[in-house]
């Protein structure tokens, strides 16, 4: 088994696409070995990470007991809450949201202009099955990631179009 993170801040949502914590579980599923992925929602250098060992116990105690489906690993994210404010854990669908990404123009104490890329995390999903929902619920999200990428609902209409024409 391969247990990645546990990783400071979020990794629900698009962000499971940007994530290292996420890429080495996928990395492993690939190769067949069941893998989870672990994120806590604090950026805090001292976060507390001591919350999250009975469940992260718990959660890799079910993978190994029930394995997971073929090409599936699973992104778990935590909420920033004390073992006692956890409701407890949540299924969920990845919610359908983005970074709205903008740069500020800095300067260097030389003088020279540099570029830092800030953003706006903008959730357009109202779901109450989704992480982003979960999360700030008070539940541990967990999201069945596949890493087939491929938009099976879209190749029907796809090839449909002239492709070679």
């Amino acid at each position: 088994m391969c247990v990645s993170g546990v990783n400071h801040g979020s990794n629900s949502s698009i962000n499971v696409i940007y994530s290292g914590t996420m890429s080495a579980a996928v990395e492993a599923g690939i190769e067949g070995i069941p893998a989870i992925g672990f994120s806590l929602l604090d950026f805090n250098w001292n976060a507390d990470f001591e919350t999250m060992k009975p469940f992260i116990r718990k959660i890799t105690l079910e993978v190994l007991e029930n394995s997971l489906p073929k090409g599936v690993v699973l992104n778990v994210n935590f909420p920033k809450l004390t073992k006692e404010n956890i409701k407890g854990i949540k299924i969920c669908r990845q919610a359908k949201a983005r970074w709205v990404e903008k740069f500020d123009k800095r300067q260097t104490p030389q003088g020279r202009d540099y570029y830092w890329l800030a953003g706006e995390f903008v959730n357009q999903d109202k779901g109450e099955d989704t992480d982003e929902w979960a999360l700030e619920n008070g539940y541990i999200s967990v999201v069945p990631v596949q890493f087939d990428l491929t938009a099976h609902h879209a190749t029907q209409e796809l090839n449909t179009w002239k492709w070679n024409e």
